[in-house]
């Protein structure tokens, strides 16, 4: 068994970044700027942002932070993501979710221009996505192809299982396999026979959401497992939708959680960053 170790891949690319962000400064005279708005009080958004802003500073990155209170009206967030889009220092954008449920999420984040969406949520990136790519792609799924890509792992003619289809995990991990022609199926609550499914699978990618939901007997002998999900287990640690500790000696490739996809996610949300500030420069 070999460990996915997201979180040493995920240095290699900031490290990567922060000598592109450097060429670029150079070449444009410009910093690659990235704006973080968050509404609210969450406690689990405000860590999250955290390290995003530190890690937008270890890649040479500069942040944007807009801090707006929980009571914030619908005109005062739609206000500021026009100004931010107007912004030409601004070269992503990026809303925090969950809102306040007050708030009409999806209104907010189609004033985001699809050449600033670095999550790569809105309709005509996922458009692009599913009709072949060319487009910014969502950051988790993206994270998830770049350790298959870094770990040499071949997705061409392999069976893929992806078990969850969230608009911002499931379905486009599912189009990237695709693209990367892969064989996909997609499994869900409703799907019958979901552990005969799992076992076809040659790559199995777990983004449900429920604690150590694949067990060891749906996994096979030698498969590639990639676990997305961010849970608590009985104990209240972190765990996976992976069953770990059991999967781990079925599987050739597994990543852990923590460790493994999580911190990807904030290196391929950099990564689009900087992609999106090439393509602006490059068409001024």
């Amino acid at each position: 068994m070999t460990l996915i170790d997201g979180k040493s891949v995920a240095r290699d690319i900031r490290l990567e970044l922060s000598e592109r962000t450097r060429v670029f400064e150079k070449k444009y005279g410009k910093k690659v700027g990235l704006a973080v708005v968050l509404i609210g009080d969450d406690a689990a958004s405000q860590v999250y942002v955290r390290n995003k802003i530190k890690a937008c500073e270890e890649a040479g990155i500069r942040s944007f932070a807009h801090y707006l209170p929980a009571e914030t009206t619908q005109r005062a967030a739609e206000e500021l993501i026009v100004s931010l889009a107007a912004d030409r220092n601004v070269h992503g954008i990026l809303v925090q979710l969950p809102l306040p449920k007050h708030l009409d999420a999806e209104r907010i984040l189609s004033l985001i221009p699809t050449s600033k969406d670095v999550d790569g949520f809105s309709t005509e990136n996922i458009g692009m996505l599913a009709t072949g790519g060319g487009g910014t792609v969502a950051c988790t799924p993206l994270g998830v192809m770049e350790l298959l890509k870094r770990y040499r792992i071949e997705t061409r003619g392999k069976r893929a299982v992806v078990v969850g289809r969230s608009n911002i995990v499931g379905r486009p991990m599912a189009l990237l396999l695709l693209n990367a022609d892969a064989t996909v199926t997609v499994c869900h609550s409703k799907t019958d026979n979901l552990k005969e499914e799992c076992l076809r699978a040659d790559i199995l990618i777990a983004a449900i959401g429920k604690a150590k939901f694949i067990t060891a007997d749906m996994v096979k002998e030698g498969a590639t497992v990639i676990d997305i999900g961010m849970n608590r287990d009985d104990n209240g640690l972190l765990c996976g939708d992976v069953d770990f500790e059991h999967v781990k000696d079925r599987a050739a490739y597994i990543t852990p959680v923590p460790g493994g996809v999580g911190p990807m996610t904030i290196a391929m949300l950099l990564q689009n960053v900087c992609d999106a500030f090439e393509r602006t420069e490059k068409q001024a």
